[in-house]
């Protein structure tokens, strides 16, 4: 099972926004929906590019770098050039908290 270690407080991430944090060496985007938190691998899956500054509209974040885009709750490619879905990671939020396993 993996193990959850704290990378931010919930209120340093915006309301419908999102940061990038670094987790067991692995960059990890954090985006707000509503209140809650969810993370993805911050590496567009088809050429690497930023999703935590990616374009945020409802639930779907556009890749700033050819426009693929993909569901923030659930990983899913939702358009090309990107092929394949992004990884999505388990969060807990413990008071102010984000904790995040990889």
């Amino acid at each position: 099972m993996a193990e959850f270690h704290p990378v931010a407080k919930k209120s340093e991430i915006p309301e419908g926004g999102a940061i990038c944090v670094t987790v067991e060496g692995k960059s990890v985007a954090l985006f707000n929906l509503g209140g809650e938190i969810y993370a993805l691998a911050d590496e567009c899956t088809h050429e690497e590019g930023p999703l935590s500054e990616g374009e945020i509209e409802g639930d779907e974040v556009e890749c700033p770098w050819h426009m693929a885009r993909f569901n923030i709750k659930t990983g899913k490619v939702l358009c090309e050039p990107a092929c394949e879905d992004v990884a999505t990671y388990p969060v807990r939020v413990v008071g102010d908290d984000v904790e995040v396993a990889v």
